[in-house]
């Protein structure tokens, strides 16, 4: 079942229980809406098909994809269609930025988050979102996983100061996912055997996650940060 169908079809509490990746994705992406002022001017870095435009209804919102991700998708309500590592604005003209799990999909990713950067006015907010223990996805056009520390220092090197970088979970909800995901190997009536064999452990699973406080085992990350002035020309 993909996450389009359950959210049609499951309560809100199972739903973000079995499908908790996406649910902390929705809840960040809410979360960055309901801090900015009305007015606000919000880049969509990789909007795909514009998904989170409902957050930003009080908001400026302007969607940018290169819509090679996904042959499928309907990319018609972009607003334009670029590359992310030579964004079609001037500098320093929007109050924040999001990038949802999309950076492992660019082959430069340090160019575009200095892209992002760039047309982010100085204190301007990225709320970035990157897997690290995922499937590939979107392929041929998935080319990278991140770690905590790879993504501080790719923000960092880009003209950012990270404020938060939180992990999506620990190991308890990576091994429920992953035994989640063995449904779609089996075909027709053999589905009933993950359905009973692995379907129950994974929706126990999550119980346990507190256990892990590390959070090295983890689905991925979200990360806050803020731009910061741009440096001034010598001489």
């Amino acid at each position: 079942m993909t996450y389009a169908t359950a959210r049609r079809l499951l309560p809100a509490r199972l739903l973000r229980y079995v499908y908790w990746f996406e649910a902390f994705i929705q809840e960040s992406v809410s979360a960055l809406a309901a801090s900015l002022p009305a007015g606000a001017r919000v880049l969509d870095a990789g909007a795909g098909e514009s998904q989170h435009a409902s957050y930003f209804s009080h908001c400026r919102y302007t969607s940018v994809d290169l819509a090679v991700g996904d042959a499928g998708w309907n990319y018609s309500r972009l607003h334009a269609l670029a590359d992310l590592n030579a964004l079609p604005f001037a500098g320093a003209v929007f109050d924040a930025a999001l990038n949802i799990v999309t950076l492992e999909h660019l082959r430069q990713p340090a160019r575009a988050l200095a892209e992002i950067a760039r047309v982010l006015k100085p204190g301007g907010t990225l709320l970035l979102i990157a897997p690290h223990q995922w499937e590939v996805h979107q392929a041929p056009h998935d080319y990278f996983r991140y770690t905590c520390h790879g993504l501080r220092y790719l923000l960092d090197e880009a003209g950012f100061t990270v404020v938060e970088v939180e992990p999506a979970g620990g190991l308890f909800r990576l091994l429920s996912r992953r035994l989640l995901n063995t449904v779609q190997f089996f075909p027709g009536p053999a589905k009933l055997i993950p359905l009973l064999c692995f379907v129950p452990l994974a929706l126990l699973l999550p119980v346990f996650d507190p256990l892990d406080r590390s959070r090295d085992f983890t689905l991925g990350y979200r990360c806050l940060a803020r731009a910061k002035a741009a440096a001034p020309q010598a001489g």
